[in-house]
């Protein structure tokens, strides 16, 4: 029997494995830099967190969470989103004794049950950012120039942050009963779902992909016209402070986002060269999250992207991640006493950080510098009968070809060389 990866899912082989290091660890240094914090969560938490978080009539709780019952019959589903879990454990580890604030990020995979396509998977890998504690608009300002700064930083400029609000409860009220009388006459014409959504949520009637649903829509509402005066002030506030950050931005009042916990402000930022699923990466704020899942009332906002979609964009712009790593040095003895005096300095050099090859199966001067330059190594460090005498190495340069001799000990001279 030959096995097969899962439909939707995909091998992260070594050829690529340096491109996600290097976009990981870009996140990964930019949210230390703003005081944000690594947090990690089970990839399976039970059902009834996504369903309370992000709407049972949601898309994702509906038709796209991967359930499981275990033996004692409790309902679990892995995780679809990262959000809520995080919420969870703020909630649950009472992150919210002795600072005002939690600055949290995380990585890892999300699964959900999609049709698969370029850029979208059933297991996929997202970053995320997660502020909690203020509903000052500073910060979503500052999770926002997070994200932005990131991708610029990457080398990304065919970038586009669209800006929406998408109110509070109180407001919200008023638009819901706007979009039901502007989609009422036009729904026998919506699909099944949106019929759907029509009665559950109508505010998802916005974000509907199929064609005809979407030019409907293009003549529905502004949520923006029905914000409150509080809700308004926060929105302007927000535009303020990303214009005195110098980070550009284009109000889209469609943006309504997925998921039921979105509150103010909402935000995508958008690739221009990825067709129809181009959106990097977005989010917002989630006031009311907290409290609906048992933890008090504290103002929090977010956002998420995906490493594929990113790595994607940055192929289509041609944005050079370096290279596959190539070793340090390329280790040639010469005979078995070269070899057993050697081995205990390799490793020494490797605990150093010395990327240090070396293959014991080959043993001809020749094929031993043939794997040498095969490698891309930098230097071949070379013991023959004259080095092992005087316990000694010649380091050639594969480059361009120059040699010099230095002796084994102290070791810290060698190791000095190769990071030079």
């Amino acid at each position: 029997m030959e096995y097969q990866i899962p439909r939707g899912t995909y091998d992260i082989l070594p050829a690529q494995s340096y491109k996600w290091q290097k976009v990981i660890s870009a996140f990964r240094e930019l949210a230390a830099a703003f005081g944000y914090q690594e947090i990690s969560t089970p990839v399976f938490e039970q059902a009834s967190l996504f369903e309370r978080s992000s709407g049972d009539s949601s898309d994702v709780v509906k038709k796209e969470m991967y359930r499981f019952t275990d033996r004692k019959g409790r309902e679990f589903a892995l995780r679809p989103e990262g959000t809520a879990p995080v919420v969870r454990s703020y909630v649950e580890n009472r992150l919210d004794i002795g600072s005002a604030n939690a600055k949290l990020y995380y990585i890892g995979p999300m699964f959900r049950y999609d049709r698969p396509q370029a850029g979208r998977y059933r297991q996929f890998y997202q970053y995320g950012i997660e502020f909690i504690g203020s509903n000052n608009p500073y910060y979503d300002a500052e999770v926002i120039a997070i994200l932005w700064f990131y991708l610029t930083g990457l080398g990304l400029q065919k970038l586009r942050l669209e800006l929406n609000s998408v109110g509070c409860p109180k407001c919200s009220v008023d638009y819901d009963k706007a979009l039901r009388e502007y989609f009422k006459p036009h729904l026998p014409q919506l699909c099944p779902d949106c019929q759907i959504r029509f009665d559950q949520k109508p505010r998802r009637l916005l974000d509907c992909k199929v064609p005809s649903c979407k030019k409907i829509a293009s003549g529905a509402p502004s949520q923006l016209d029905y914000l409150d005066a509080e809700c308004r002030e926060h929105f302007a506030a927000v535009q303020e402070q990303l214009s005195l950050m110098e980070i550009p931005f284009v109000i889209n009042p469609r943006i309504v986002r997925g998921l039921d916990y979105y509150t103010n402000t909402a935000f995508e930022v958008i690739y221009e060269g990825l067709g129809a699923q181009n959106s990097l990466a977005g989010g917002g704020r989630y006031n009311a999250l907290l409290e609906q899942i048992g933890g008090k009332s504290i103002p929090a906002l977010g956002f998420a992207g995906g490493f594929e979609r990113l790595l994607l964009a940055l192929d289509e712009e041609k944005v050079s991640l370096g290279r596959p790593p190539v070793p340090d040095i390329y280790v040639i003895t010469m005979g078995k006493a070269a070899q057993q005096l050697l081995l205990p300095y390799i490793n020494r050099l490797r605990q150093a950080g010395i990327y240090a090859e070396y293959d014991p199966d080959k043993t001809s001067f020749k094929a031993q510098l043939k794997a040498a330059d095969n490698s891309q190594a930098r230097f071949a460090l070379i013991v023959g009968e004259d080095e092992l005498a005087s316990r000694s190495v010649v380091l050639k340069n594969l480059q361009n070809g120059q040699q010099q001799t230095t002796p084994l000990e102290p070791l810290s001279e060698l190791i000095a060389i190769l990071k030079g």
